[in-house]
């Protein structure tokens, strides 16, 4: 697993209100790949994404209520869905909690989710429509 993140995901309670905020707000540009329930920003080598609070804690088969749950994923994209399963194998055994098994989800790739220690959440996913460069940056249209 190489020493990276990807992808940033905030659980937003109102998309609207957050893509004003960071659109309007802040002169942010949205990516194209965004779509009508989730939205993706180019940070220079890392992806910010704003997701619904409650899609995002479902994805992560926790529950958005819970005291547990910070509304927000750190991501590691993989550029295989090997990969994926042998970085999710990787966090187990140093000691992390796997807490969605990586499977097939409905946006076209193949994903899963760990906790560190803490309980802070990392999703490992392969998506096939992203390109990454040698560095392992999603490069973003």
């Amino acid at each position: 697993m190489q020493q990276r993140l990807t992808l940033i995901t905030l659980g937003v309670r109102d998309l609207s209100r957050s893509l004003k905020f960071y659109e309007e707000g802040l002169g942010w540009k949205k990516s194209p790949d965004s779509q009508e329930a989730v939205a993706f920003f180019s940070l220079g080598g890392i992806v910010l994404s704003l997701f619904g609070w409650d899609s995002l804690a479902a994805d992560a088969n926790q529950s958005a209520e819970s005291s547990g749950f910070r509304g927000i994923t750190l991501a590691y994209n993989t550029r295989s869905r090997e990969e994926t399963d042998a970085v999710l194998q990787l966090a187990e055994k140093a000691g992390g909690k796997i807490v969605k098994p990586a499977e097939e989800v409905f946006w076209g790739g193949y994903s899963g989710y760990f906790t560190d220690p803490d309980g802070h959440l990392f999703e490992v996913a392969h998506n096939p429509f992203w390109e990454m460069n040698e560095q392992g940056q999603v490069l973003l249209p």
